[in-house]
Order: C-alpha cells, then structure tokens, then sequence
C-alpha cells in the first residue's frame, strides 16, 4: 500500500516517540551535544585532621568524590591536607605538618574568614565549605565544571632516590604559581586517643609533600619534589599522586591542574 508523504513522515515520529518512551532510543537532553563531555579538571582539597570528630564524615566524602566522579562535567583531583593545630588534643595526626596550616591560612585569608577550622573544603582555590556538606560540593563541582581551565602538562615524572623529579608545560606568560603536591594514594590510622579515640580512619589522596615553584610553569625546565614526609619506610613503597596546579596570583583561584599516579 502506498502513504502519501505525511503520513509516511507521522508514521517516522511515531515511531520514534514510541522507541524514546521505552528506552530503545535515546535521546540527548536539550542543550546537550550527543558526543561525549569532555571533563573539566578540578582540584579539591580537603583540611581535616584524626584529632577532630568532625573530620571523618567529610574524609569519607572526599573518598566517595575520588571513586565516583559524580559530577559529569568535573574530573574531581582530590587532596586531603591534614593540619597540625588539633594534635593538641591528644591524638597527634601521622599526616600532618605545618606547610598545611600555612596553606589554609592564606584561604582563611583570602575568603575573609574569622579563623581555620576543620573539616573545610576548597574547590579550585575559589569557593569553600565546610567539608562534610555534600550538597555544596555538588554545586560547587558543577560551576566549576562550566569554568574553562588552562592546558597543564606532567611529562617525565620519575622517582630520584628519595625525591620525585619532573617537567610542568603549561601556558607562557602566566600570572599564576606553580604549586605542587605528593599525596599518598590511601592511608589509614588506628586512632588509640582524642576525639576519635577507638576508630579506624581511612584517608584518600594524603599530601605528604607541598611546594610552591612561583612561576615556573610553561618553561620545560625540570623540577623536583622532596620532603621528610616521603620517607616513612613500608608507605614509601606504595603509588603516590603528583598532583601540579596553577594558582592565580592575585585570588588564588585555581587555572590549571594535572595529576599523574607514580609507583616505585
């Protein structure tokens, strides 16, 4: 039998709704392209420490980000920085060390808080919260997925006896300074006193080792990463996370991040 050409075309869209309906076809969102979304890299840094009882909701969190990469939009890099002022309170955390305290104090500083406090989270240097609400870290994943970022390079990161050596390619002229980061791929701690007293705590992504170049990306030159907390003997022989970004100068805001797995 022969359909005029309207009715054939009706015939098609039927169809087609009908395959849509029930899941045999389908069909890309409004506003989206039907090739896959390229994820945008986005570093996200947790300060928690052993000693406090809030900290291990949001370590549990940051773990879950690293292994679930929920945010389609966002490659989630993860550290998890551990500060010193808690080891105080009667249980000194193994992890941590005075470059990390440092560190959250110039973001105390940048974002006008009253003081540092743990468990808090930075997502791309630009927004924080405290670091076991998961909501925000969804909303921040997201906007920082719809922030371009600048091309970042690790080439030839290798072992060099108790140090790490490496080339950063990034963008010429950059207003921005290199930071980077060792983390230990897990670790976790039998918690014998303190807040946490009698737990097991499991840790993802732990900086061991945390340096600021300046402005040295983009120029090819090697560059190389050591510090005492690399050397803490069976740890030592497990995969590390170099993990190098660019931060802005003037805001801190995070521009560039890359991140390599190294194994001994």
């Amino acid at each position: 039998m022969t359909y005029p050409l309207h009715c054939t075309l009706l015939r098609v869209r039927i169809v087609l709704l009908i395959a849509a309906a029930t899941g045999l076809l389908a069909l890309p969102a409004v506003g989206q392209s039907s090739a896959t979304t390229q994820r945008v890299p986005v570093l996200v840094e947790l300060f928690t420490s052993e000693g406090c009882s809030d900290c291990p909701p949001a370590d549990t969190l940051l773990e879950r980000l690293d292994a679930t990469q929920p945010e389609p939009g966002a490659d989630a890099i993860v550290l998890s920085e551990h500060v010193t002022y808690w080891n105080h309170e009667g249980w000194r955390d193994p992890f941590s060390f005075d470059e990390i305290d440092q560190r959250q104090t110039e973001y105390v500083q940048r974002f006008g808080l009253q003081s540092n406090y743990t468990p808090q989270m930075v997502v791309d240097g630009a927004t924080q919260f405290v670091g076991s609400n998961a909501s925000a870290l969804e909303a921040a994943l997201v906007r920082a997925a719809q922030t371009p970022k600048q091309q970042l390079a690790i080439e030839n990161a290798h072992w060099d006896g108790g140090a790490v050596s490496f080339t950063v390619h990034g963008p010429a002229g950059s207003n921005a300074d290199l930071v980077a980061a060792l983390a230990a791929n897990a670790t976790h701690s039998e918690v014998a006193r303190g807040e946490n007293a009698g737990r097991t705590l499991h840790h993802v992504a732990v900086v061991r080792v945390i340096k600021d170049f300046g402005s040295k990306a983009g120029d090819g030159r090697a560059l190389k990463l050591s510090g005492g907390g690399l050397d803490h003997g069976a740890e030592s022989k497990d995969p590390m996370r170099l993990v190098v970004f660019l931060a802005d100068r003037k805001n801190g805001h995070v521009v560039a991040v890359a991140e390599q797995t190294l194994s001994r």
